[in-house]
């Protein structure tokens, strides 16, 4: 071991003479190339420190749009799973609906069929205007409660629009031709004038004939000439040949009233 020693130190001593030797020159050479050499490696390790720097923050950049991309598919799935929530609550509803339709059929059925009888019998009762055209629409729908190919939604839609016509001839005036038989007597293509359900009025193209409708005797009655000039005004009413203005209509007095006040 000593000899060893002695050896490393010898030659330890050595480099330091032979280096102590060289030319200064030289010595500067060498002291150049090693900073040289130490820059190098400063450089290249600060590229790779600048390299390893730029990747993590790429990955911290890559983690923080991941994480805000991850909170906006967890708020579209909350949506989406209350959308999803509220479509089975509905089509639980529909199956009730469903389940329910074969009662509700039966108790339908017996209301459509008390409706028209309702209408029919409010037609019957009504002052006789379009009598044809009110009884053929009331014909109309009682074959389609029989029909099979028609279903109850749409039957009762057409109930309801046979309502909703009847509902409208109180509210309106119209003039249309017509035939009508009074006391045997048939008067062909005359001029009717309805006002509202309060007037039922005819009169024939020569004016020689003007009557109104009794409704409390159900028949048809004489009506006072001096009314014509009204009902004529009436009649171009309804045909819009001139504007909506005052009309005076004949009313039969009300008797029942009169009797109690008797």
């Amino acid at each position: 071991m000593k000899q060893i020693a002695t050896i490393g130190a010898a030659t330890a001593m050595c480099a330091v003479m032979a280096a102590a030797s060289m030319p200064a020159w030289a010595q500067l050479g060498a002291a150049t190339q090693t900073s040289q050499q130490t820059a190098r490696d400063t450089e290249a390790s600060q590229q790779r420190v600048d390299q390893l720097d730029e990747q993590a923050q790429s990955l911290l950049n890559d983690y923080r749009a991941n994480l805000k991309q991850l909170e906006q598919l967890n708020r579209y799935n909350a949506s989406q799973q209350r959308q999803v929530d509220a479509q089975e609550r509905e089509l639980e509803s529909t199956r009730l609906d469903i389940a329910n339709i074969a009662g509700l059929q039966r108790s339908v059925q017996p209301l459509m069929d008390d409706m028209l009888n309702a209408l029919e019998t409010l037609v019957e009762a009504d002052l006789p205007f379009q009598i044809v055209e009110r009884t053929d629409r009331i014909a109309r729908l009682r074959g389609l409660m029989e029909d099979p190919d028609q279903s109850p939604a749409q039957r009762y839609r057409l109930i309801v629009e046979a309502y909703q016509i009847e509902n409208e001839y109180g509210r309106t005036i119209e003039a249309y031709r017509s035939d009508v038989t009074v006391d045997g007597n048939t008067y062909e293509n005359v001029e009717f004038l309805r006002v509202g359900r309060i007037a039922l009025v005819f009169k024939t193209d020569d004016d020689q004939v003007l009557k109104i409708f009794d409704a409390d005797s159900r028949s048809w009655k004489d009506l006072d000439s001096k009314f014509l000039a009204d009902v004529r005004l009436g009649l171009r009413m309804a045909k819009e040949q001139i504007p909506p203005d005052l009309l005076n209509v004949p009313l039969p007095a009300p008797q029942m009233a009169a009797a109690k006040q008797g």
